[in-house]
């Protein structure tokens, strides 16, 4: 779809704001013709002395009342219209945003979020004054362009108005000649803002690492060179947009030249009136807005055309997890996974080969295995965050794919190993995934997360405000209020992706305890732990342990130590190391 084809469009759906605006457009451009023919009538009945001081005051008084009247309507038009655009910025962004929620980490793998906030500002807001401004100064100027030629020619002096128009088409030229430069530097000046918005962000981010390595001087360097090509980019397309104006000037220069000229001469041979050529000129004058609209409507379609060569591609991106599903009802069931072989997009090593588990409802099941095994793929599989290359995956009887997306995530509570919080307060946090929550019940969620007591600890407890990404927290708090919020869904699926890697022992325990009471208190529910420390999962119906994408063990913590293999040799290492530490 092209940009004309969506302003055509979005016109289209909101006909009514933009039809009001353009009545009101016409009546402006009719004041506008009916002034100079007013003045003229002034001037010529002055100089052959048939005014009247009443005449000459009535006739001065209208045309103020009609210039009054004239800037309601100039008000009123531009409040309508601009209206409609921000409603196309708004579905711009909204569309936008909801395709943003849609798609996979593979899709985020691809893209720098620098740049996505880019496009939600940059680029929409240009192709917004596309349909605002664009189409504001597009109607407004073509109209007043028509009817100032129309009464030129036909209710002054065709032979003069013609004379005058000889310059425009070099200037229409020129006005080509500028618009596509225009398009060239507007894209390069957003391509080079969302480079620039892509390194604050990061450095933002990584900020306390920049200082930690000391990189604050290279970061700052690197930020003046992006700021200072950005500003070269924007400083290029505002000279080819300043070089309308010349166009402009040079060519209504010369219309007045000619018209002056040919003008005197019909007075001076009395085939014009004074008061005639004094509306011409008037009328000549009024030309100087449409020149500078045409110049101004160039401008911003040409921005705007570049900012949706950019937008367009990212609404139209296929999803990287399609969502296709129409079963909406998830009741617990088991959970069977059948020869599931999973390969990462670019990568043709499988992360996970012919992989095959079955879990009951209420049942636990323990992921181990060195760094790089696949825990963590196998839970992104159960999210559909990824997509197998083989092999099936069922859920109370229904394969993922048949659920539609919101229903599977809505039916699993996911803590994963990076927590993330909100810039909101812990109460906030805990309840983002049941917002109708009682504080009792949050507070009852941070209790069988051994988050609860710290959380008093905080001058304002509750509404403690956690800041970006959760700052104030350490990195032991951040995943127990994960671990909070995941408890306080209550969803049929729980899943903690080494959710308990920085917290100690004595919590560990004290938070596997509270789920292993859970599970008895609700028996549908389900558990999949995934973990280094093999602690975590002591106590699960089923221990799987994964190397390089395969299961190599499998079964209960008794059964694999009577195995001897790695799960009983980390255990004892683990152990060991454990009882150096407490001693």
């Amino acid at each position: 779809m092209s940009l004309s084809s969506l302003l055509v469009g979005f016109v289209r759906a909101h006909w009514r704001a933009y039809a009001g605006a353009g009545v009101m457009l016409a009546l402006v451009a009719v004041i506008g013709i009916w002034i100079p023919r007013q003045i003229g009538a002034l001037v010529d009945g002055l100089a052959a002395h048939r005014l009247t001081r009443a005449d000459l005051v009535q006739g001065v008084g209208l045309l103020l009342a009609v210039g009054v009247a004239n800037y309601g309507l100039r008000v009123a038009w531009r409040i309508r219209l601009y209206s409609a655009a921000y409603r196309l910025g708004v579905e711009l962004r909204t569309r936008f945003y909801r395709r943003l929620t849609l798609q996979g980490p593979a899709f985020y793998q691809k893209q720098r979020t620098g740049d996505l906030m880019a496009l939600a500002t940059n680029d929409i807001d240009a192709i917004e004054q596309a349909a605002g401004e664009a189409m504001l100064a597009g109607f407004d100027g073509t109209l007043s362009l028509m009817m100032v030629i129309g009464v030129m020619i036909l209710g002054v002096d065709w032979r003069l108005a013609l004379f005058a128009l000889l310059p425009f088409p070099l200037m229409a030229y020129a006005f080509w000649r500028i618009s596509s430069h225009i398009h060239t530097a507007e894209a390069d000046s957003l391509k080079r803002f969302s480079a620039l918005n892509d390194h604050v962000q990061e450095t933002l981010t990584g900020v306390r690492t920049l200082r930690t390595l000391g990189l604050e001087r290279r970061s700052a360097a690197t930020f003046a060179e992006l700021a200072g090509k950005a500003a070269d980019a924007a400083l290029t397309a505002q000279r080819w947009e300043a070089a309308y104006e010349p166009a402009v000037g040079l060519t209504l220069a010369a219309a007045t030249g000619l018209s002056l000229g040919l003008g005197g001469y019909l007075v001076w041979t009395d085939q014009l009136t004074i008061g005639a050529l004094t509306s011409f000129s008037m009328y000549l004058g009024q030309l100087i807005w449409p020149m500078f609209a045409a110049g101004w409507v160039l401008s911003l379609l040409e921005r705007g055309r570049a900012g949706w060569t950019r937008l367009q591609p990212m609404l139209d991106a296929p999803l990287t997890i399609a969502d296709h599903g129409t079963v909406q009802d998830l009741r617990p069931g088991e959970l069977a996974i059948e020869h599931l072989t999973v390969c990462y997009p670019g990568h043709d090593e499988p992360a996970l080969t012919d992989v095959s588990l079955r879990l009951l409802p209420g049942q636990t099941l323990g992921l181990v295995g060195p760094t790089g095994a696949g825990k963590t793929t196998l839970l992104r599989v159960l999210l559909r965050q990824l997509a197998p290359r083989a092999g099936t995956v069922r859920w109370a009887g229904h394969a993922l794919e048949d659920y539609q997306l919101a229903a599977l995530r809505g039916a699993i509570s996911w803590v994963p190993q990076e927590s993330f919080l909100f810039s909101a307060s812990i109460a906030e946090n805990i309840a983002l995934g049941n917002p109708e929550a009682t504080r009792s019940e949050i507070e009852h969620a941070a209790d069988l997360a051994a988050i609860h007591d710290d959380i008093l600890l905080f001058p304002h407890k509750y509404e403690t405000e956690v800041g970006e990404r959760g700052i104030t927290l350490s990195g032991g708090q951040r995943q127990r209020v994960a671990i909070a919020r995941a408890l306080l869904s209550d969803n049929d699926l729980l899943l903690l992706d080494d959710a308990l890697s920085a917290v100690d022992t004595g919590t560990e325990t004290r938070i596997l305890e509270h789920l292993e009471a859970l599970r008895r208190a609700r028996p549908v529910r389900s558990a999949i732990i995934a973990s280094h420390r093999l602690s975590a999962v002591a106590g699960a119906d089923q221990i799987v342990v994964l190397k390089r994408g395969r299961i190599v063990e499998r079964g209960t913590h008794d059964e694999l130590l009577a195995q001897d293999g790695w799960y009983a040799s980390q255990w004892r290492y683990q152990q060991l190391e454990a009882s150096l530490d407490a001693s």
